[in-house]
């Protein structure tokens, strides 16, 4: 056994018995690898079946991340926008927030549907959900704050439905656990599943825990998988099948909407991905709970690295051992660096335009890497971006990510056909320095 994995299991071992789990199932990926899983302890503690990394645990609301795949793919296909409110596409529905808001939880929708859910495990139908969202409260103003709803990744999931031409789990299926390779999710449990429990807190015993179908709120955190199949969806999130899902989309998903942790900024959330910061590491993923079940998934994509955790107890928590998993592996294993290689030249239109401008006094360097035009201040930190910049019509360009996201780079051509200046979000680059106003 290797020092890592040596390390890795401990970390496993210890949360188990610590935190008093029934079974706990964990696993590790790296450059979209598993390099890691384990399983402790008992899915079902009556007839002592031991878990394995191929249990199945209810993995709540991680269904979420899944729900907003498919909306960000039918976003993709140009069948919706995130700006959309949700009655043009549920025209019934009595409240109205934009698809971006409900992604990111900013919609200030209740977070249940209206009654008791909790206690009478009555979900809405299909039906009901838009046909009594009339009594549903507008606990907050649209966009005023983080405020995690099921309610909204419910119609979420009927916007899916609608727009997919599909039954919300047939799509799911066919258009992301299938290409995938995601075959042990499911949205209803398939043997070996774990049985849920709830932990006693005096003494050394468990009770089992209700079983729920959740109906309408399949969306939000119906569910079933394995941490051998989350690793897959892990490696995804860091580094998308383009099939499935562009990489620019999920890094988009990635992108930080709205502040969930208010005290000290470390948590937020982007659309349908939660993020969380571990020192300087930046992590994106989801946690889950439905009862009996706690689940945990959280890449560095930057790191290439990430990891997933299940157990069948509803009462722990288990993002602090994912954090573990995936600072052991960074330090003990860490990927390689990319290498450098030769790349085709650049296209002849914008060789000219290569090379060091700048803005009044601060200076840029623009270069053509990986088939892309480049823009980094000279000075930059480390950890900055570089603007990023694709043609969009003779020389006009426009910047994709990074510093100035959105706006349009135009080249201006001397009369040799050569670039003389640009202007980045209306500001004038030169060759040399100048005082504002270009003179």
């Amino acid at each position: 056994m290797s020092e890592l994995e040596a390390g890795l299991t401990r970390l496993v071992r210890a949360e188990q018995a610590e935190k008093r789990l029934p079974s706990v199932a964990a696993a590790v990926i790296r450059d979209g690898e598993t390099i890691f899983e384990d399983a402790v302890g008992l899915a079902d503690v009556a007839s002592g079946r031991e878990a394995t990394p191929d249990t199945q645990y209810r993995i709540g609301s991680i269904t979420k991340t899944l729900t907003a795949v498919a909306i960000m793919q039918l976003r993709d296909e140009g069948k919706l926008d995130l700006e959309d409110r949700l009655d043009a596409h549920l025209p019934a529905a009595a409240h109205a927030p934009t698809i971006r808001r409900m992604l990111s939880h900013a919609s200030g929708l209740q977070r249940e549907t209206p009654g008791d859910v909790r206690v009478t495990l009555k979900f809405h139908t299909d039906e009901e959900l838009v046909e009594k969202l009339h009594t549903a409260e507008q606990v907050l103003p649209h966009g005023a704050r983080f405020h995690d709803s099921n309610l909204a990744f419910a119609l979420l999931g009927r916007v899916v439905a609608t727009l997919g031409g599909l039954p919300y789990e047939q799509y799911v299926e066919e258009h992301i656990l299938r290409p995938l390779g995601m075959t042990r999710t499911s949205f209803r449990a398939r043997a070996p599943h774990a049985t849920g429990y709830l932990v006693e807190p005096y003494r050394e015993g468990v009770r089992l825990e209700q079983p729920v179908d959740t109906a309408s709120f399949t969306p939000s955190g119906q569910l079933w998988s394995t941490v051998r199949d989350l690793s897959r969806w892990a490696a995804f999130i860091a580094d998308p099948d383009p099939d499935v899902l562009s990489v620019r989309t999920i890094e988009e998903m990635r992108t930080v909407q709205v502040i969930e942790d208010h005290e000290r900024w470390t948590a937020g959330y982007g659309l349908g991905l939660g993020l969380a910061r571990d020192g300087e590491r930046i992590l994106a993923g989801h946690g889950g709970a439905m009862p009996g079940f706690i689940a945990s998934l959280n890449v560095s994509a930057k790191d290439r690295v990430g990891a997933v955790a299940l157990t069948n107890s509803g009462t722990a928590r288990l993002g602090k051992l994912c954090r573990a998993l995936i600072a052991k592996t960074i330090e003990l294993r860490p990927c390689d660096p990319e290498q450098w290689r030769v790349e085709d030249e650049p296209p002849g239109e914008i060789a000219s335009a290569l090379g060091r401008w700048w803005i009044e006094g601060t200076e840029l360097v623009f270069r053509w890497r990986k088939g892309r035009l480049e823009a980094r201040e000279e000075g930059a930190e480390d950890w900055e971006p570089s603007a990023v910049f694709e043609p969009e019509s003779g020389d006009l360009w426009r910047t994709i990510s990074g510093p100035e996201h959105g706006e349009p780079l135009r080249l201006q051509r001397d009369g040799d056909g050569n670039v003389a200046r640009m202007f980045w979000a209306t500001y004038l680059l030169t060759r040399e320095p100048t005082v504002f106003g270009g003179s």
